[in-house]
């Protein structure tokens, strides 16, 4: 999923004609910590809710205010781990997206971050996990795709956690079945640490309540 698949143009973007007093009306609207300064589709920059209230002069035009942000923005075919990053780099409340000619197109908000990232890791999709714990040096896909098949079993996503105070990583595999005890036999035959074991039918009410917690509060 590229970044032109999660953009929302329904965010207007501030002019540097724009007072700042009125930039903060907007972004309690939007319920948001950033803004967008654009002029005639032209990305001049993000200005913060913190440097409106640092320069402490509200009625004067965007335009007048020193920006903290170093013009963050993302492509409109840059992937979603690319606008992740930037995001949680940042911290950001939204990400500003150009097109392939830096015209600016519109935002990318948590919200919709949020809902491709739950497409992209097959969140949606019924089925069974696994976390294995594995020696980086042990790790290898193809071995783990081939006890996976061999089980008449599919890999809907994958991905890796690292832990700062450990040697091992963590490989989460997302399964298209919810009866995963075969391929738990498998790996625990090639002497794989199996960590964690969910079954999602069990887990999935709890997930969406999560879920639906976590967009209310996005739209408070």
């Amino acid at each position: 999923m590229f970044a032109k698949d999660l953009t929302d143009d329904t965010i207007i973007p501030a002019k540097t004609s724009d007072t700042a007093s009125l930039a903060l009306t907007w972004m309690d609207e939007y319920k948001v910590n950033h803004l967008p300064i654009v002029n005639n589709e032209n990305y001049l920059g993000l200005i913060t809710e913190e440097d409106i209230y640092t320069s402490n002069i509200f009625d004067e035009p965007l335009g007048n205010h020193k920006l903290s942000l170093n013009n963050p923005f993302v492509t409109e075919n840059q992937h979603i781990f690319e606008v992740i990053k930037l995001a949680t780099t940042l911290k950001l409340s939204l990400i500003p997206v150009l097109d392939n000619k830096n015209k600016y197109i519109g935002v990318i908000t948590l919200r919709k971050l949020i809902d491709g990232l739950s497409a992209s890791t097959a969140i949606n999709n019924l089925g069974g996990i696994i976390v294995l714990e594995i020696n980086p040096n042990d790790y290898s896909l193809s071995e783990i795709a081939q006890i996976v098949e061999s089980n008449d079993t599919k890999i809907l996503s994958l991905f890796i956690t690292s832990h700062s105070n450990s040697t091992q990583m963590d490989v989460t595999i997302k399964l298209n079945r919810m009866d995963i005890s075969p391929v738990l036999q498998t790996f625990k035959r090639y002497n794989y640490n199996v960590k964690t074991i969910l079954v999602e039918q069990e887990i999935i009410e709890d997930l969406q309540d999560r879920y639906d917690s976590l967009m209310k509060y996005l739209s408070i």
